[in-house]
Formats: C-alpha cells, structure tokens, sequence
C-alpha cells in the first residue's frame, strides 16, 4: 500500500475539517473539500483565503504562493468527488449512523488502495472499520482544534488495521510537521481520554456547589499553568460534544469518572452548548463570541460583608523549601515574620535559603537591592514556637502528617495569642481535624500555598464548618496583600486542585500499566494536544510518586470510587523506592547530582 497521497479528501468541512484542508493545501496537496452544504463550502473557502492574505501580510508566504494554496482546494457537494482521493479524512458529526454511511458510500467510490481516515475522538474506529469493505484501509487520524496550530495527531489503529495505512498517515502527518503519537482503539484515544475525566469532575464539582465556576477555571490555570480552566474549555470543544465523548467512554469503561455530570445533560437540553450558542458555562456577547460578559454567575468586587482581623506580624512555622518560600512572600509584601523552626540552627538555615532566593531575583532585575535588604530585615528567625506569642497569623507549613500537624497546632493553640488567626498549608489533609486539636478552631482556616510559593499566584482558602466568617475574610484580605489569587474551597480531600489534577496523572498511570501508550506519547499528547506545561509523568516525577500516592490514598479514602484506587503501577513503583527526581527514579532515570 505505498501511495504518495497527493491528493486527499476531506469531508465533512465545518471548523475542524476546514482546519484540516488548509493544512494540507498549504502543504502542496490536492485538497478536495466535500459537504453537502453550500454555505459549508462558501464559508471554508472564505476561511482559507482570509488565512493567506493573512501569512501574506505578515511575509510568511508570497502572492504567487497565496495563489498556488487557493487553487490547490476545490469544493464539491457530492461525495463521488473523492474517487480520485488516495486518502479521505471524514470530520462529519459524532454519529455512528452519519459516519458509517459516509464509509458504506465511499466503498463503491473509491480506489481499492485508498486509504479511509476517520477525524473521530469519541466512537469505535473499529466499529467504523467493520462496516467498510476494506476494514483493513481504515483508521483514525484525529486532529486537535485548531489544526492549522495544533502539533498532536492521534494515529488510531484498529485490530483490523494494516501496517502500511498506518505507516502512510503517520509519514503524511510528520511531513505536514505534526507530531504523531500511534495509539490503539479506544473512546477518548490518548488526550481526550485523559482530558475528558478530568473536565468531567471540574463540571460535577461545579454542580455539587463546591467551588465557583471562576474559582474552579482560576484554581487551574494558576494552580497547574494551564492555558484554560476546565469549564471554560468545555465551552469552547462543546458541552454537548463533550457529553457524546465521556457517554462513548463511560460505554466502554464503566467507570463513574466518565459517567457524564448531570450538569452537561441539563445544558445540552436547554441548547446551552457553550461558545457555539453564547451560553454555556459562560455567557458570551454572542453566538460564536469568545467574549464574557457578566452574568449570574459572575464573582462580585471580591468585597466582604465581614471585616478581617488586622494583621501586622505572620509567623511561619517549618523549615523547608515550602516555609522558606512563604515566609519571603509575606516578608516582601512588607509584613514582620517570624520563621520558627526546630532549633536556631534549622531557622537560621531557611532564613539563608530565603537570602538567596532574594539575591537571585535581584539579579534577574525583578527586585531592587534596597528591597532585598529590607524584606530579609523584616525576617526573624526563631528555634521555637514560643516566639509567635504576638503574631497575628501563623502560617504551619510542616511535613504532610496529620499527627505532626495536630501535635504543631496544639502547641500554637498555648503560645499564640487570642484572636491569632491560625492556617494549615495542607494540601490533602482534613483542616478541621488539625483545627479541633486547638481549642479555638474557629480561627483555623487552610491556606494553601503552591510550590514554589515566592513564583506560584494561587492560594486555595479552605474553610471548616467551625471556621469563623472573620477569619475567611482575613486570610482573603492578606492574599490580597501578598497579590497572591485566593480561590474559595471546602474541607474535603484535594480541595480543588489536586481533587481534579490526581485523578489525571492516575489514569494517565493507568494508561501505561495497560500497555496502552508510552510514557513519551502520553507525555506528548497531554503537551501537544492538552497545552499542559508538563506531561503527567514529567509531573509526577517532579511531585514525587511517593507524594502523589499519599494523595491519591487520602482521595480514594474520601469519595470511595473505585475509579480514584491508586493505580497498581504507582504503587509498586513506591514500593521499589523509585519516588521521582529526588530518588533518580521514577517513571524514568535521572543523572544524580
């Protein structure tokens, strides 16, 4: 099956097939666009024509090269047009009914050596495959929206695939320069697979009146450095196009965590598919608008209707990189703090660490000299916590143990003064266990800071149902003041960061420990087609496996969903003392220091 695939056909030519056409157009293919919609293929030329004048203003490509592209892309409203196709590529609606029938047709149209591509990201490639009569010539090649910017493209095999179709796409793709990630047949493929649970929770979290739409969107954008928050995304893929994904995965899985939030039913009925329709999650100025305007849901002017506490003085307790660095924000946001740890020698050691880290933003020219000396000035370090008795905030950021924490806040509860508002930096542990080992809790509150804390904006403000109403809004007022973004959360496992980001990285995990994909392709998928920062191993390893299997027991212990159980891999890998980057193993090796 060695075809050049110099001429392809594209059907189907809404936003995702248009994007498709323009890439292999300006590539040099013979492009031979297909919808059964006039206006479809008036608005696809249009697309095209206003994309190169566009490379043409900015000197990416000539005239005479502009003109080339344009003709290379003829449209056609009957499906016999592909005969002359080596490859078809089908971006039609999710439908099984509409795709196989484009399939049963192409059969009497093309050539027995062409090979017929399904865009599909949610239904069986399989399936599909086993209504032609070339099951063998058909697989999924899945594009990401846009595709003229987006590098991931899913190679989809089936069990009935041939090697050289395969071969021939993923050949096509790279010269298109994609990057394409081989993966086998099953809903969601490797991104969507992964992306979609996770959508799923954030929306199911939403309905469950957990955290505020703009507090979910916030937490994850300036918690994990991605591009978007989850229901804004949906928003923009479709809330209706993502109900049809999660009910092809949940179909095949079974598992809750696909099962689709009665959230996405409820907005799909009502027509509220998100961007496409101007309101999903979000209200926008119009159909098709990328524009927010205010609505309901919106948040206020972030005023409280209870006064805070003063704060003058904050007291950090702990020594370590997550102490260092949250004694430093609020030291250069002005306040007098007081870092305790464990003897003078530990304290004296962290107050170094912070020394440093301000000479190095001085050398960046993101701190002037004059503000280093005056924020290491503010900062007193202390061997003990009797040198909080007069600060107004302490701030415990100790080991992760619920033990050593409570025995911490004991001690706080004697030696701070009343009225001291206490907070916990737990990232997965109850607070109002830690606040009930004081006999004051309601003036405990979770404060949890994201490493590294001096770079990272996100400060999740946990409150306890003991939690006072002055307390929340002291803690929102001095995030405030050390320009840090607060986002509101419940005392329950993960809070919202790590309630929606473990759940990824386990069945990412889970992905590997099936054989499913590589830890290279899902890294790159997740990067490619996801826009994260990170691929879930690069991020696992740099958290630490033993770290992320902590989290993963304690959020499997909350919910109780078979679907959060630590995936076995993980596990085991725990269990071999391979924990990460700190160990040199993990998911992969690292050069030792």
């Amino acid at each position: 099956m060695d075809t050049p695939l110099s001429t392809i056909a594209v059907v189907g030519l809404g936003t995702m097939g248009t994007g498709i056409a323009e890439v292999l157009a300006r590539a040099g293919h013979e492009v031979i666009g297909i919808d059964i919609s006039d206006a479809a293929a008036r608005q696809a030329v249009a697309a095209l024509e206003a994309s190169t004048a566009r490379a043409v203003r900015r000197e990416r490509i000539t005239e005479e090269e502009r003109g080339d592209v344009l003709a290379r892309f003829r449209t056609f409203a009957d499906l016999r047009a592909a005969a002359e196709a080596e490859l078809v590529i089908e971006v039609v609606p999710e439908s099984y009914e509409i795709k196989q029938q484009v399939f049963r047709e192409l059969d009497g149209i093309v050539s027995p050596t062409a090979i017929l591509a399904t865009g599909t990201n949610a239904l069986s490639v399989t399936r599909l495959a086993a209504e032609s009569l070339r099951p063998e010539r058909v697989l999924g090649l899945h594009f990401f929206n846009p595709a003229p910017a987006m590098k991931l493209v899913e190679v989809v095999s089936s069990v009935l695939t041939a090697p050289p179709a395969v071969e021939a796409v993923t050949a096509l793709a790279r010269s298109l320069g994609k990057e394409p990630v081989a993966v086998g047949d099953r809903p969601g493929f490797v991104a969507d697979g992964l992306l979609f649970g996770y959508l799923n929770q954030a929306a199911a979290m939403y309905e469950a009146n957990y955290a505020s739409r703009d507090d979910i969107d916030a937490a994850m954008k300036l918690g994990c450095g991605l591009p978007m928050g989850p229901l804004a995304l949906l928003d923009l893929i479709g809330i209706d196009t993502a109900r049809t994904v999660l009910e092809a995965m949940y179909a095949e899985s079974h598992d809750r965590l696909h099962a689709p939030a009665p959230v996405l039913r409820q907005l799909s009925e009502a027509g509220l598919t998100g961007r496409k329709s101007g309101r999903g999650f979000y209200t926008y100025e119009e159909a098709g608008s990328q524009t927010v305007v205010p609505d309901a849901s919106a948040p206020g002017d972030g005023g409280s209707a209870v006064a805070g506490r003063t704060v003058r003085s904050v007291g950090v307790a702990g020594s370590g990189t997550m102490a260092s660095g949250i004694a430093e924000v609020f030291a250069k946001a002005g306040y007098d703090v007081v870092l305790a740890a464990r003897g003078q020698e530990k304290a004296d050691t962290a107050k170094g660490r912070i020394a440093k880290s301000l000479e190095r933003s001085v050398a960046k020219g993101r701190l002037t000299a004059e503000a280093r000396d005056g924020a290491l000035a503010r900062i007193t370090a202390a061997g003990s916590l009797d040198a909080f008795a007069d600060v107004d905030l302490a701030v415990e950021a100790v080991a992760e143990d619920l033990a050593v924490k409570q025995q911490l806040f004991g001690t706080l509860d004697k030696v701070c003064k009343p009225g001291a508002v206490l907070a916990t930096t737990t990232s997965s542990l109850p607070v109002v266990a830690i606040a009930r080992a004081t006999a004051r809790p309601q003036d405990v509150i979770g404060m949890h800071f994201f490493n590294p804390a001096p770079a990272m904006k996100l400060v999740e403000v946990v409150r306890t149902v003991l939690t006072a109403d002055d307390v929340h809004a002291t803690v929102r007022e001095v995030c405030g003041r050390v320009r840090k973004h607060p986002v509101d959360c419940g005392d329950r496992a993960g809070f919202i960061v790590n309630a929606l980001l473990f759940p990824y990285l386990n069945n990412a995990i889970k992905m590997v420990g099936e054989h499913y994909a590589t830890l290279d392709d899902i890294d790159a998928a997740m990067k490619l087609g996801g826009g994260y920062p990170m691929g879930p191993f690069e991020l696992l390893d740099v958290v630490g496996l033993d770290v992320s299997l902590a989290i993963e027991k304690v959020l499997h212990g909350e919910f109780r969903d078979p679907g959060l159980a630590p995936a076995p891999l993980l596990e085991h890998l725990v269990a071999a003392g391979c924990l990460g980057r700190k160990t040199g193993r993990g998911f992969r090796e690292y050069a030792r220091r």
